[in-house]
């Protein structure tokens, strides 16, 4: 299918060797902007205190968005974390053991 002459491509479907073109605009002119800048002008930089306060804001604003669990979900989780730390400090003493009866059955 081909595209008709002035059709409301895109730039980067209508360029004529298949590959897109990012760095010319829509207009086909380059700019000398470096391509580090993103279009914005440099902000000036706030001082200690205002940027310590925003900071804060935005720890409280986060801490408003969690989800904390019931009391209950709580209990749970606590049961099976304390519950699976016992598991493996028995399985960690159980290997101990053997390996030392084992090590004193080898060497005396």
């Amino acid at each position: 299918m081909t595209e008709a002459h002035g059709s409301t491509a895109t730039p980067e479907h209508s360029s004529s060797d298949g590959h897109g073109s990012d760095d010319v605009p829509p207009g086909g002119r380059r700019t000398n902007r470096p391509k580090g800048n993103s279009g914005k002008p440099e902000q000036k930089k706030k001082n200690l205190f205002a940027r310590a306060a925003l900071f804060y804001r935005q720890i409280i604003a986060e801490l408003r968005k969690v989800v904390w669990p019931t009391r209950n979900e709580l209990t749970t989780y606590t049961t099976v974390v304390i519950v699976f730390c016992l598991m493996i400090i028995g399985l960690v003493y159980g290997l101990d053991l053997g390996f030392a009866k084992a090590a004193l059955a080898i060497f005396g």
